[in-house]
């Protein structure tokens, strides 16, 4: 599946009853939200003895997937646009892969 046929299909579960506000407001939290339910499996396996319950990860990654092509939508961009933006920075900030001393002396 491409990032633009997943967009769609995603578009198609949300409120569209809802106005701009609303919607980006929904998509902010939300992403903070599921965000938070990643970071608390992934604490609980590396700080308190937890299994590492990779299924319920997947899950909440593809939770915050949802918001991220909710926001997207809501500001009228393409997410694969968004990704493909992401990698041009990735790329002029890391032109030869990561690097700690690129990343403690950024341009950018």
């Amino acid at each position: 599946m491409n990032m633009r046929d997943y967009q769609r299909e995603a578009a198609r579960t949300t409120d569209p009853t809802r106005d701009f506000r609303d919607r980006l407001g929904n998509a902010a939290m939300g992403l903070a939200g599921e965000s938070g339910e990643f970071v608390d499996m992934a604490k609980k396996h590396l700080h308190h003895g937890h299994d590492l319950d990779r299924s319920a990860l997947l899950k909440e990654l593809g939770d915050i997937l949802w918001y991220v092509a909710e926001a997207c939508t809501v500001l009228d961009v393409d997410l694969s646009g968004v990704a493909a933006g992401n990698l041009w920075k990735l790329r002029k900030r890391y032109p030869d892969g990561f690097s700690e001393e690129r990343s403690r002396n950024r341009t950018d």
